[in-house]
């Protein structure tokens, strides 16, 4: 049932696909082969949500994402904080010793680089976590094993080798949850609102246009920059501010950037997790 269904890229069992189980457990994850898929899925009714990933706090950026956002056509209307155990799996009767590579999503492989180096393991970049531990369990070979959430081991029948391989405790992933239409959270809430826009390749082009969140109170959580088209004359920005498009200060920050950036484009108004406020809680602490 389309209506049930929330799209992700990769194979069943990956972390996408616990983000998905995690956030809309009475819902059917769909399984994509690239982030296109999972967009054009939504578009074309097959389902009605696709949760995405977009940064990971060891690995940074995921790659393409900020690029098929304005793309898409899709609206955030969620996100959503996944901490992330990765687990090293093997077939059955593998062992440490006998392993010779490891192959995972090159975030994945990243995210554990101290790990694979300080056993000598040979990294092998995969499509995504899963795949990667459906394809370990095909091969069957005792000295390939695969980075891969304990879900993908029960899925593909492998053994778990060591579990929390990551490299830092902290290491967790942010997903958004996109829609065809938009929902908007009501004014007073704790919300989160994310834009893209460009400016002039002028002396403080970003100062001026930025200038409005800091008059105005309006604090931004994140701030990005890219080449457009692969060209080196101007940047586009992506940014997540705190506050709603209908509250005053955000208000008069949002007029402000539209008359001194370009094509400022709203690509979502949503709810802010309560990791945020954990995290805040905890830099305030130290």
């Amino acid at each position: 049932m389309p209506a049930t269904t929330i799209a992700y890229q990769g194979a069943p069992g990956a972390n996408s696909d616990l983000a998905c189980r995690s956030v809309f457990p009475e819902m059917t994850s769909l399984p994509c082969a690239s982030f296109e898929d999972a967009f054009a899925a939504v578009h074309e009714g097959r389902a009605r949500l696709a949760m995405i990933p977009v940064e990971n706090s060891v690995a940074g950026r995921v790659a393409d994402i900020h690029h098929l956002l304005p793309r898409g056509g899709l609206h955030i209307i969620g996100e959503h904080y996944q901490r992330v155990v990765h687990c090293l799996v093997a077939p059955k009767g593998a062992t440490m010793e006998g392993l010779r590579e490891v192959h995972s999503h090159i975030q994945a492989l990243s995210q554990c680089r101290t790990y694979l180096r300080d056993r000598g393991l040979v990294p092998v970049s995969h499509a995504d976590t899963a795949g990667a531990a459906a394809d370990v369990a095909k091969w069957n070979d005792p000295g390939i094993a695969a980075i891969a959430s304990d879900l993908a081991a029960e899925i593909y029948g492998l053994t778990i080798l060591a579990r929390g391989i990551e490299d830092a405790a902290h290491n967790t992933t942010r997903f958004l949850v996109l829609a065809k239409e938009p929902v908007t959270p009501p004014v007073g809430s704790d919300t989160v609102t994310s834009l893209l826009f460009r400016v002039r390749s002028v002396p403080a082009a970003l100062y001026k246009a930025l200038g409005g969140f800091a008059t105005n109170g309006v604090n931004i959580t994140k701030l990005e920059s890219y080449l457009v088209d692969g060209r080196f004359v101007a940047a586009q920005f992506y940014a997540d501010v705190e506050g709603h498009p209908n509250e005053r200060p955000l208000q008069l920050a949002m007029e402000e950037l539209n008359f001194f950036a370009r094509e400022v484009n709203v690509l979502g108004v949503y709810p802010a997790h309560p990791f945020r406020r954990a995290a805040n809680q905890q830099e305030g602490q130290d």
